[in-house]
C-alpha cells in the first residue's frame, strides 16, 4: 500500500510546531504528558515537576538524540494530566507506561506478580501454600518471593521443620487415614486427629515466627524442649524434636540469613547498549530469591534513569520493602521515597551504599547482573547469527526484526483453527502469538488454502493501515507452512490488500515429509533446499515446528471443549439437572430430538410447556 510520506526533516518540523502549540497553554505545575502518533498510539509518557519547562525542552531539536527526534517527528497530538505533586506524577507516569507500553519509554517486561507463602485463616487447621495474586483471602501472607522455586523449596523445608498440612480443604475433609506426607514426617496429620488443635496451632505460630525473623528464639525453644523430654526419658518425642531442629537448621542454611532485614537490592549492568537489571529480595534477613530483567528501549538512557524507571514501574504491582539498595546514585531518590510511601503505611528508604556490609551485598548483586548480561549477550549473538543467515538466504535488505510464521490445524474440517507465532532478536516473542478461529461462511471446512486465506486476510487487513517503515508490528519476513499452493494464496491476499514490501516464503517438507529435506518457495524463484547440516535450516525448522505446536495446542483445546458440549446446551430452560434427566431417559441428544412432546413429558422435571420448547427447538417451529 503506497502512501505519500513526508521526509524526516519535514515531519520533525511539523512535530515541533505541534509541541510548541501545546506549550503555549501548558501550566507550570507537576503532571504527566503523553506524545501521541497519527494512529492514536501513545509514543511516550513523561512526568515533570514543571510541565511547561519540561515539554519546552523538546523544541530545541538539534540538542536531542536521533531517537527522540524520530519520536517528535511522529507526534501529532499530546495529552496533559496535572497532579498535586511530583510524587503523584511519578506514580501516574509508571501506571500509564504499564498501560500503554509506549515505544520510546523504558519498558519493564515479564512483570508477573510474585508469589507469597500463605497460611489460611478460614479453617480450623491452617494450611500452608504458595499464593499469587491480590490478598483477598483471610489468612497471613509472607513474602513476596522473587522466584517461584524459592517458595516451593521453602514450603518443603518448613513442612519438615513444622509438620504443617498443605492439602486442600476438600482433601482434608475426606481423609480417613494419614497420607504419605505423614509417613515421611512432613505433616502432623490433623485430618485424622493425629495432633490436637492447640498443638497444631503452636506449630503454625512457630512457623510464622520463623518467617518473621525469630529463627534463633524458635531454635533455642526447641532445643530446651528436646532436653526436657530427654531428661524425662520421653526419647521418642525428643527424637521428633531433634529431627525438627535439624530441618530448621536446613531452612536457615537455605535462607542465607543476613542482618539486612526487609530489603530489595537492585543493580544494573550494561554492555553494547543492552541493560540487565538484577533484583535480589530479602525478608527478615533471608534471601527470598532473585530475578533478572532486560528492559526494552533502555539504550538511550543512563543507568540511573533505567533504575529510576524500573523502581517506579516495578513497585506499582509489588509491595515495596522498607529499604531499597541501588547500585547507582539516584538524583530522584527522595522523590521515589515520597511516591512509594503514598501506597504504603511505613517509611521507605532508597539508598546507594558506598561502604560496609550493604555495599558488599550490592556488589554481589551487581556481579550477578554482569554475569546474567554476559550469558544473555552470548545467546543473543547466536540468535543474531541465525538472523543474518536468514537475511542472506532470502535476500532481505536488512536483518529481520520480526518474523511471523503461520500454520493451520483441523481434523476433517472440524474445529478448524489458524495460528501465528512471532520471533525476533530475542527469540520467540510469545506475547505476540495469535490464534484464529476459522469462522467465515465462505471458508470451506477442510480447505487448507481457504483457511490460510482467511487467516492472512484478517491479520493483514487489520495491519495494513499501520504499515510504515518503522512500525515494529510489521513483519520483515512471513513464513507459511506449505508449498507452492500456499504461496499462491499469500500472493493473492497481499495483492488484494495492496500490501507490499514484505518478504513471504513457503516452507514445505520434502519427499516422504522428511525433516532436513524441506523446500523453500519464494514468488518468482525456483524452489530450493538448504544443506541438511545448515544451522539456518535448523533454525527455520524450529520456527515452523513452534507454529505447528502452537496451532495443534489450540486445536486440541477447542476439540476438548467441544467434547463436553451437548446439543441440548442452547435450549432455553434446560439446565444441568434437566439435561441429565433427558439423556438418562433417552440415551442420547439425537434421541431427545426425535422424541414427541408426549414422550418428553414422561421425563422427570419436564413439564408440558418445557416439552414443547424442546420439541420446537429440534423441529424448527
Amino acid at each position: 500500500m503506497e502512501t505519500p510520506q513526508l521526509s524526516l526533516a519535514e515531519s520533525l518540523t511539523a512535530g515541533r510546531d505541534i509541541i510548541k502549540r501545546y506549550c503555549n497553554d501548558m501550566p507550570g505545575t507537576p503532571g504527566v504528558y503523553r506524545m501521541i502518533d497519527a494512529t492514536g498510539n501513545v509514543l511516550y509518557v513523561g512526568k515533570a515537576k514543571h510541565l511547561k519547562n519540561r515539554v519546552s525542552s523538546y523544541l530545541n531539536v538539534a540538542a536531542l538524540n536521533k531517537r527522540i527526534q524520530i519520536m517528535i517527528a511522529q507526534t501529532v497530538s499530546m495529552e496533559i494530566v496535572t497532579t498535586r505533586s511530583e510524587a503523584e506524577a511519578l506514580l501516574l507516569e509508571a501506571n500509564l507506561i504499564k498501560k500503554f507500553s509506549p515505544r520510546y519509554n523504558i519498558l519493564l517486561k515479564d512483570d508477573k506478580s510474585f508469589p507469597f507463602i500463605f497460611f489460611s485463616g478460614d479453617h480450623e487447621f491452617a494450611r500452608i501454600s504458595k499464593y499469587r495474586g491480590a490478598k483477598t483471602k483471610k489468612g497471613k501472607y509472607f513474602g513476596p518471593f522473587v522466584a517461584a522455586h524459592a517458595v516451593n523449596e521453602t514450603i518443603t523445608l518448613l513442612q519438615k521443620a513444622f509438620h504443617l498440612r498443605s492439602c486442600s480443604d476438600n482433601v482434608f475433609k475426606n481423609r480417613t487415614r494419614p497420607c504419605m506426607l505423614y509417613q515421611i514426617k512432613r505433616c502432623s496429620a490433623p485430618c485424622v486427629g493425629k495432633i490436637k488443635k492447640d498443638d497444631y496451632d503452636a506449630l503454625v505460630d512457630q512457623a510464622q515466627a520463623f518467617l518473621s525473623g525469630k529463627s534463633r528464639q524458635i531454635q533455642e525453644s526447641l532445643i530446651a524442649e528436646m532436653q526436657d523430654l530427654s531428661l524425662k526419658m520421653h526419647y521418642e518425642k525428643a527424637r521428633i524434636i531433634r529431627d525438627r531442629i535439624r530441618a530448621l537448621a536446613q531452612v536457615q542454611q537455605h535462607g542465607n540469613a543476613t542482618s539486612i532485614g526487609d530489603a530489595d537490592i537492585i543493580a544494573v549492568a550494561r554492555d553494547r547498549n543492552v541493560c540487565c537489571i538484577q533484583l535480589f529480595s530479602y525478608r527478615s534477613g533471608y534471601n527470598y530469591g532473585n530475578k533478572t530483567y532486560f528492559p526494552a528501549h533502555a539504550a538511550s538512557y543512563s543507568d540511573a534513569e533505567v533504575l529510576r524507571n524500573f523502581i517506579g514501574q516495578h513497585y506499582q504491582t509489588h509491595p515495596a520493602p522498607g529499604l531499597i539498595l541501588t547500585s547507582h546514585l539516584l538524583e530522584e531518590a527522595l522523590l521515589l521515597e515520597e511516591a512509594l510511601e503514598l501506597n504504603s503505611d511505613y517509611k521507605i528508604e532508597v539508598v546507594h551504599p558506598v561502604r560496609g556490609d550493604k555495599r558488599e551485598l550490592v556488589e554481589q548483586v551487581l556481579r550477578n547482573a554482569r554475569e546474567a548480561l554476559a550469558r544473555h549477550l552470548s545467546m543473543h549473538a547466536t540468535q543474531t547469527a541465525m538472523l543474518e543467515g536468514v537475511q542472506k538466504i532470502f535476500g532481505l535488505d536488512e536483518l529481520p526484526q520480526r518474523i511471523e510464521v503461520y500454520d493451520n490445524s483441523h481434523i476433517s474440517g472440524t474445529n478448524a483453527v489458524g495460528a501465528m507465532i512471532v520471533a525476533g532478536e530475542e527469540g520467540f516473542v510469545k506475547n505476540e502469538y495469535r490464534r484464529f478461529n476459522i469462522k467465515r461462511e465462505e471458508t470451506v471446512p477442510g480447505d487448507d488454502y481457504a483457511m490460510l486465506r482467511e487467516v492472512l486476510t484478517r491479520r493483514f487487513k487489520k495491519l495494513q493501515e499501520q504499515i510504515t517503515e518503522d512500525n515494529p508490528k510489521v513483519p520483515d519476513l512471513v513464513l507459511i507452512d506449505g508449498g507452492a499452493g500456499q504461496l499462491s494464496v499469500a500472493t493473492q491476499v497481499f495483492a488484494d490488500l495492496g500490501v507490499t514490501g514484505i518478504c513471504y516464503v513457503g516452507i514445505a517438507k520434502g519427499p516422504d515429509r522428511n525433516a532436513g529435506r524441506e523446500q523453500f518457495f519464494i514468488a518468482g524463484k525456483e524452489p530450493f533446499q538448504l544443506p541438511e547440516n545448515d544451522p539456518v535450516l535448523h533454525y527455520l525448522q524450529r520456527l515452523r515446528d513452534e507454529a505447528h505446536r502452537f496451532a495443534i495446542g489450540f486445536h486440541r483445546d477447542k476439540r476438548s471443549k467441544g467434547i463436553h458440549q451437548s446439543e441440548l446446551d442452547p435450549i432455553p430452560f434446560i439446565g444441568p439437572g434437566r439435561k441429565k434427566a433427558l439423556l438418562h431417559h433417552f440415551g442420547s441428544a439425537k434421541a431427545v430430538g426425535a422424541a414427541s412432546v408426549e414422550d418428553l413429558q414422561k421425563v422427570e422435571g419436564i413439564s408440558k410447556s418445557t416439552a414443547k420448547v424442546i420439541y420446537e427447538y429440534f423441529h424448527g417451529e
